[in-house]
């Protein structure tokens, strides 16, 4: 990992992936477009320059930590391949691990991070043991967690289970996807300045875009 100074306070944002069969073609497509927009709009914000740091967790068949903690401006966009299964529990373990293993705590030496912000994206329906582990994930609340139902086929249930914060969108096209990823990205700025100037500051995500098929789950 690269040396970080102890007087910085990061603000850790994890996205988590669905990359199973169902995403293949446009949608997966759209996501790796999401992925560079929101790259683009972060380092173009002095602020979101400052603080945030960003690692991908991508689950199909496995999951898998493609890129991890990485400061914005060093951040590169991972390959994304759609196949497989839908292996949610394990990505929810995979994120337990790395917050628990990234995420610096406050000590003699240095600041802690600010709570990271978590946005789990899923188009389907959990294909392994799930429950324990989003148990598991809404007990110990490591971070603020966003979860994103895409499309019909997405388990809300599932991802109520999860945390309370559960939006819909409509669809999987690419305009809805790049609608998603461009509220993410407005969420983590709206988050760094909020936390760089107020501290322990809560989470106050812009609305998301109804007009654009995204409505938050009830």
């Amino acid at each position: 990992m690269t040396e970080i100074n102890p007087g910085l306070r990061r603000l850790p944002v994890y996205l988590l992936l669905d990359c199973s069969g169902s995403m293949f073609g446009e949608p997966i497509e759209a996501v790796r477009q999401g992925l560079s927009l929101l790259r683009s709009d972060l380092q173009s914000d002095p602020q979101a320059l400052e603080t945030v740091w960003l690692s991908v967790i991508t689950f199909d068949s496995e999951a898998k930590q493609v890129v991890p903690l990485t400061a914005i401006d060093m951040f590169q966009e991972p390959t994304l391949q759609a196949s497989g299964t839908t292996s949610l529990g394990a990505a929810i373990k995979l994120l337990l691990d790395a917050i628990d293993r990234e995420v610096r705590k406050t000590s003699a030496e240095q600041k802690g991070d600010f709570k990271p912000l978590v946005f789990l994206m899923t188009d389907g329906v959990a294909t392994d043991n799930w429950e324990a582990p989003a148990d598991d994930l809404k007990r110990k609340r490591p971070g603020n967690i966003i979860a994103c139902a895409a499309g019909s086929g997405a388990d809300e249930t599932a991802l109520k289970r999860i945390t309370e914060i559960v939006v819909k969108l409509s669809d999987t096209s690419p305009g809805t996807l790049q609608a998603f990823f461009r509220w993410v990205s407005a969420s983590v700025s709206t988050t760094s300045a909020s936390v760089s100037a107020q501290g322990g500051a809560p989470v106050n995500i812009p609305p998301p875009p109804a007009d654009e098929g995204i409505v938050i789950v009830p």
